[in-house]
């Protein structure tokens, strides 16, 4: 039920900034849509997005062009949202339907330009009235919505819709884990493989068949198969279709959410469940109803940081350093951005750079100049230090430095230094929260791997897996009552009816919450010794106007 949209390079103006943006004009249901780019960089997405979002009415640029999009590629439209058009634009429409006419505007940091809305007639299958996005795939959409991280009502997400992969009885069990064990995010890869692999362990010592290398469940043997993304989007994809070529009825992963995204695709597509480990770019989980994660979004921890700047540091005036290449920092960006002015406070500067950028002299000046009082960085830990180096080497010296979840790796101190210590982010979990699963958690980490977790994806990584085993288990008594074989599909449904699963990162609830669990968040202290806990923020308050 959807349109894709070819826009020729050649069909709009250059693009300032990789986070250009579409709006659309507000619908008859009050719903605005809105595009941003595919995590593989491969063009332009439209979804329908809640009232409140960006709307308006637009003017030609100061060089009076007609604005259009300059990223070839497929603009993937869902129902009920409208259409892009330049004249030298090529329109290829499949289903498309209840299209209307309107305005649309293409917007960079620098420029605003004009494009223009063609109306389609509908093109439809009988039940055509459905306020619902329609599925990707060719996947059908079940009824029912579900709540956000806030407690809000969200629509339903598509289906699948291939054949689910199907296990007879007595087969093994196979599930699948995509991780990082290679490449600049190896800190994460490791521990959520080590953070599996002790969850698999554990389950294994308590079956009844006793094995402590062999997990039994109900005669199936199951299993955890690893595959190694390099850390990279395109090689976290290989690596799931391999998994899905060995047999899996379910996956898990990734930490990185630009690499979880192309997971994620593979598993729609092969109709298996994916239990994401850290990824919390807030958009992922709307792709498809397979899809679920253990950790909090973007749509929490960027609020938490904006709370915790302006409320308890006392900060009014932002400046923000955002990763481009990361869906991830792009994302948190926003998030933070939107809440901190909702405060009351102001963004005064934005600098960008991209993954594996050293050097940072020139976007530092310029936040300089704009004198804030406090700087947000966005980004995954691997860039995070040296920009913490330079910015105090600038001598920007009493700003405080926050962040989100991509800082936490040991690595951030060797290599952001003195520069880093005293700076504030957003994270899972504490190793020294007075809670009996962490100091469970953490004793049998340190008898398996005589160390402590580096980061807190050790945490989330045996979460995951236990959560999705349980699930397993959960599928194999149901196909068990029935009479038949166990399918992907019913892991699917298992981990959608999921309630207060207990997790070292705290309590999971799925049910009814599309896939994104409402998980509190810490704000940690960065210290020559680690991490100290200085606050932790309960979902609703934060998310609370």
């Amino acid at each position: 039920m959807l349109a894709e949209l070819d826009m020729p390079r050649e069909a709009g103006v250059k693009h300032e900034s990789d986070r250009a943006a579409v709006d659309f004009g507000v619908h008859d249901n009050g719903a605005v849509g809105s595009t941003e780019r595919n995590p593989d960089g491969s063009g332009l997405r439209v979804d329908a997005r809640g009232a409140g979002r960006r709307s308006g009415r637009g003017e030609k640029n100061s060089e009076g062009e007609h604005g259009g999009l300059d990223e070839r590629g497929p603009l993937t439209v869902a129902r009920d949202a409208w259409f892009l058009y330049t004249p030298s634009a090529q329109l290829r429409v499949s289903l498309a339907r209840n299209v209307r006419l309107g305005i649309v505007m293409t917007h960079t940091t620098q420029k605003w330009s004009l494009g223009f809305v063609a109306a389609f007639a509908a093109v439809a299958l009988s039940a055509c009235n459905s306020s619902t996005p329609a599925p990707t795939d060719g996947g059908t959409t079940p009824s029912g919505g579900g709540t956000t991280e806030g407690g809000t009502t969200t629509s339903a997400r598509p289906a699948p819709s291939k054949a689910p992969f199907t296990v007879k009885e007595g087969e093994v069990i196979r599930i699948g884990l995509v991780a990082s064990r290679q490449g600049e995010l190896r800190p994460w890869g490791e521990d959520s493989s080590n953070g599996a692999a002790l969850a698999m362990a554990e389950l294994a010592a308590d079956t009844a068949d006793g094995d402590p290398n062999k997990l039994i469940i109900e005669g199936h043997e199951i299993q955890l198969v690893v595959q190694d993304s390099n850390s990279d989007p395109v090689q976290g994809k290989n690596a799931a279709e391999q998994l899905v070529n060995q047999g899996v009825i379910g996956l898990i992963g990734e930490v990185a959410s630009g690499i979880t995204a192309t997971i994620s695709d593979v598993a729609f597509s092969n109709s298996l469940p994916l239990v994401a480990v850290g990824a919390t770019r807030t958009d992922l989980s709307a792709k498809g109803s397979h899809f679920f994660r253990v950790c909090y979004t973007d749509a929490l921890q960027g609020p938490v940081m904006a709370k915790f700047a302006y409320e308890d540091l006392g900060l009014r005036k932002m400046a923000m350093f955002t990763d481009k290449a990361q869906p991830y920092s792009t994302g948190l960006s926003e998030s933070f951005s939107a809440k901190f002015k909702e405060l009351g406070g102001e963004i005064v500067d934005e600098q960008f750079y991209q993954t594996k950028d050293t050097q940072f002299a020139g976007p530092i000046a310029n936040t300089k100049a704009k004198n804030p009082d406090g700087i947000f960085l966005s980004g995954y830990f691997n860039e995070v230090g040296p920009l913490a180096r330079q910015i105090r080497e600038a001598g920007m010296t009493t700003q405080p430095l926050l962040g989100g979840d991509g800082w936490d790796s040991d690595q951030l101190l060797t290599s952001g230094g003195d520069a880093i210590v005293g700076g504030y982010f957003c994270n899972h979990y504490n190793s020294l929260e007075d809670r009996p699963e962490v100091k469970t958690f953490l004793d049998a980490w340190k008898k398996k791997y005589n160390a402590n977790p580096g980061t807190t994806m050790g945490a989330l990584g045996y979460d995951s897996t236990k959560l999705m085993v349980d699930a397993v288990k959960r599928a194999i008594m149901e196909a068990k009552a029935a009479n038949k074989p166990v399918d992907s599909m019913m892991v699917i449904n298992a981990l959608e009816n999921t309630e207060n699963f207990p997790g070292v990162s705290g309590a999971i609830t799925l049910k009814g919450r599309n896939g994104d669990p409402a998980k509190r968040a810490l704000v940690v202290e960065v210290t020559k010794e680690g991490q100290k806990f200085a606050k932790a923020f309960e979902a609703d308050a934060v998310m609370a106007k």
